[in-house]
């Protein structure tokens, strides 16, 4: 009976590992898509657009959750002197992060 512990052990450890895998692959296509949303909204064109999208990616590894992205974009936001409000961004960010996880899901299973 303990293989059989041992095997389910290993199953969950597995699921966690790919559950979170999963949840930091969209986290960085949800600030892939946000940062070059975003971009276009600054004004930002041509290769720029990819180039901030990395930054805001980036942004996102200074500490644990979504405010390390936010305070970096609504810094953006105020320099650019575009008005785009907080409450936008975190719903943007949040529509972002639907898509994200719509597109993973959807190549996951066409593979």
């Amino acid at each position: 009976m303990s293989d059989a512990f041992q095997d389910r052990k290993k199953s969950f450890e597995a699921k966690y590992k790919q559950d979170q895998e999963l949840e930091f692959k969209v986290s960085a296509r949800r600030n892939k898509l946000f940062g070059e949303w975003l971009a276009g909204e600054l004004g930002i064109q041509g290769d720029g657009i990819s180039a901030y999208a990395k930054e805001v990616i980036l942004a996102d590894l200074d500490e644990p959750g979504d405010e390390d992205v936010i305070r970096k974009v609504i810094a953006d936001i105020v320099a650019s002197n575009v008005e785009i409000t907080e409450e936008a961004v975190r719903e943007k960010l949040s529509e972002m992060e639907a898509l994200a996880r719509t597109q993973l899901l959807g190549e996951s299973t066409e593979s």
